[in-house]
């Protein structure tokens, strides 16, 4: 369950006064989710999301992460709107957090991807990180590398209890990418966290993305590595290559690749593959037995990791040249 913070209903009927939403008829919390409390709230207006913000976020990038649902629909892509209420304010404050409605997105996230969704979301992908180049205000990737090393040593010295071997080898790829990273690939918003449970379909047709409270500004290639991870590894963590083809090739639909991104992405797979590890093993050891969400395990990211370390080229992943359809949309 991923409801932290309770609201009551007196709360949430004053709450929802500030807006142009007609008054509260029902709310449930959203069992799914990591980071916030979200519920689904029924008004005589319609379907909303209220996100109650955790102490796991910092509030002085909550307006990054609003402003930015509010200009990628403002561009066109299917996303959370941000509601204002009368006086024109995004984020107010509810059971003590900093809270916000969002427009609710029809959908539901698809447990066993097809190759057509995996295009599908590439698709969606090249689109988002078109549709960020306008939006002005910036946010470093706290997950990127340069935040690698100081996670795994605050887990370093129990990584054994979850593997023997495992601290060594976190320590000898922190190493290696340390060493290959790549530098001066085109960059922009990134979604960072393009899992399966974030993206909604309407039966095989894209409905929508949600949850981007991991985005920032970083390599744009490094997004499609994070896309093919948390894709294209079927239950027993094989590569799916006709998975990773159909998604590459949505992608570069509306944004080809330079040949710096095609030559890096299996360090940029590398690379997220080990972002992953590591938090998912610090929270593997760190989350209390009782805590209601329950951590994931870290180990399934250590196979990938395996994998994309064997891989030579961008072409085992199933990238081929193909053009940009006019409008780069």
């Amino acid at each position: 369950m991923a409801v932290y913070t309770e609201v009551s209903d007196d709360d949430l009927a004053s709450f929802i006064t500030d807006y142009d939403i007609g008054t509260l008829v029902s709310y449930k919390g959203i069992a799914e989710g990591v980071e916030n409390s979200n519920y689904l709230v029924v008004t005589t207006a319609g379907q909303f999301i209220l996100t109650l913000y955790e102490k796991r976020v910092d509030p002085a990038e909550l307006p990054f992460f609003v402003g930015l649902m509010g200009h990628l629909a403002g561009q066109g892509l299917s996303c959370p709107t941000p509601l204002a209420t009368r006086d024109g304010h995004h984020l107010r404050t509810l059971a003590g957090r900093p809270a916000a409605m969002v427009t609710f997105l029809d959908g539901v996230w698809v447990r066993h991807p097809k190759p057509l969704h995996c295009e599908a979301v590439g698709g969606a992908l090249a689109r988002l990180h078109h549709d960020g180049a306008g939006f002005a205000v910036r946010r470093p990737n706290a997950l990127g590398p340069a935040g690698w090393r100081p996670l795994f040593d605050r887990f370093a010295g129990d990584a054994d209890r979850i593997q023997p071997g495992l601290r060594q080898a976190i320590a000898e790829e922190l190493d290696a990418l340390e060493a290959l990273w790549p530098q001066g690939l085109p960059e922009g918003v990134i979604h960072a966290d393009l899992f399966p449970d974030n993206v909604f379909f309407l039966g095989d047709k894209l409905s929508g993305l949600i949850d981007f409270y991991f985005a920032c500004n970083d390599a744009l290639a490094y997004d499609i590595a994070v896309s093919l991870n948390a894709w294209c590894f079927e239950a027993d963590l094989s590569f799916n290559i006709t998975k990773a083809q159909a998604m590459l090739a949505g992608y570069q639909r509306v944004r080809p690749l330079q040949p710096a991104e095609r030559a890096a992405l299996p360090v940029l797979c590398r690379g997220s593959a080990l972002r992953f590890l590591l938090t998912r093993a610090h929270d593997w050891l760190h989350t209390a037995p009782d805590a209601y969400v329950k951590p994931h395990d870290p180990l399934p990211f250590l196979r990938r990791l395996r994998f994309h370390q064997r891989v030579a080229s961008a072409a085992e992943y199933g990238l081929v040249e193909t053009m940009a359809r006019a409008g780069g949309r």
